[in-house]
């Protein structure tokens, strides 16, 4: 004898799951509303930990660049790098750019103060390369003449640490050594104007000066940045840098670890937000549940006008996926109103306590769509008890047990 085939498509179990609101409005609603703070609670949680993630790195890594760039410099006090060395290290196969750094004790004049600065001389892709890009104005091109100047040397010299203090010009004397005894004050003919500042409360006053504009090339360097030619070559080029009595750093490793650190922070709000999508979905079953005792006797009508098991199993399933899928469209939109409502609140005390506006709640729309899966997975598996349940009963059971 053949299996009595389902009849019931899709639409039909879509049509027939609709009933439940029209017969519980308040129980549907009151479930929804359960489900979607459980899946409001994930998303604030995690989009919170992505939102720090993208903040802490942003702070690390301002231009691409840098992030295949190595920072060199011998450990040994009084020993600096040569041209010989840059040529060497520009040679190296894995390297595509060299930026080197010196630095030295100089003095700069505004129009009321003068100050005892740290002055590095820099080539214009020194910015590119060390990712130390200024925060007001812009950093200084090949063949401009201008400088760039930290918040806390600005506030030495008695400017504003604004962009009212763009276009300012700044007189400039820098110490250079002789020899091991003696330093020699090179004085910059004419003075330079402000084109960017550098925002950081904890280096000390510094200006970056232009080395095309610096009267004497001295030959000793403190320091070079080295770009690889890509993300593969960074490994080898550490090494070869290494192998010369370097000290190397490299914000890529900085970077690694950062992110590692916050993917630990992510998981562990995720668990939590997730404890609460747990709690919502215990809610849930024991709703569909309750559901499933109420209409014993409606099943046994159903399945005594010839609906299958696989009807009835079906018609369960759609309804709790229904109820979930509704619940994670609500709780999408509770977690990012409340997320964009903290932002709102955050950059609201910043403004007014004078700090920088920033966003700490981010939304990936890749998360969106995966908690949205994991809100009908949710359903799916709250019901399946339930429409098991209502599939095995047989009509006349039903009947009896009315």
């Amino acid at each position: 004898m053949k299996k009595p085939k389902h009849h019931l498509g899709f639409f039909d179990l879509f049509k027939l799951s609709l009933r439940i609101f029209r017969t519980n409005p308040l129980r549907m609603f009151l479930t929804i509303l359960g489900m979607a703070v459980g899946i409001g609670v994930v998303l604030f949680l995690v989009s919170l930990g992505f939102g720090l993630q993208y903040i802490l790195i942003g702070k690390m890594v301002k231009t691409e660049e840098s992030l295949v760039s190595l920072e060199a410099f011998y450990p040994e006090e009084g020993i600096n790098l040569t041209e010989r060395d840059l040529n060497e290290i520009s040679n190296f196969p894995e390297s595509e750019e060299v930026s080197p750094v010196m630095e030295f004790l100089g003095e700069a004049k505004s129009q009321e103060f003068s100050a005892s600065l740290f002055t590095k001389i820099v080539f214009p892709n020194y910015f590119r390369l060390s990712g130390n890009l200024p925060q007001i104005g812009k950093p200084f091109q090949e063949g401009e003449r201008g400088i760039v100047i930290s918040n806390t040397a600005l506030r030495i010299l008695g400017l504003k640490e604004d962009e009212s203090s763009l276009g300012k010009e700044v007189s400039i004397k820098i110490n250079i050594p002789k020899n091991e005894a003696e330093t020699k004050l090179v004085e910059i003919p004419e003075p330079l104007s402000i084109s960017g500042i550098i925002i950081d409360e904890y280096s000390p006053p510094s200006l970056f000066f232009p080395s095309e504009f610096f009267p004497e090339k001295p030959d000793i360097y403190s320091r070079v940045f080295v770009k690889a030619k890509d993300v593969e070559k960074v490994e080898a080029l550490r090494e070869k840098l290494i192998d010369k009595g370097l000290l190397v750093s490299a914000k890529l490793d900085l970077v690694r670890q950062a992110k590692r650190i916050m993917n630990i922070i992510t998981i562990v709000l995720g668990v939590f937000g997730v404890s609460a999508l747990i709690v919502a979905g215990i809610g849930m079953l024991n709703v569909m549940l309750i559901g499933f005792l109420e209409r014993i006797f409606e099943v046994g009508i159903m399945k005594a006008i010839g609906a299958t098991s696989v009807d009835i199993r079906n018609l369960f399933l759609m309804e709790s996926v229904i109820v979930a899928f509704l619940g994670g469209i609500g709780g999408i939109f509770l977690g990012i109103l409340a997320g964009e409502g903290t932002n709102a609140f955050l950059n609201f005390l910043a403004k007014q306590l004078g700090g920088e506006p920033v966003k700490i709640f981010i939304y990936p729309w890749q998360f969106i769509i995966l908690i949205l899966a994991i809100s009908i997975i949710t359903g799916f598996l709250a019901g399946f008890w339930p429409a098991k349940k209502a599939a095995q009963l047989s009509a006349r059971e039903a009947f009896l047990r009315r």
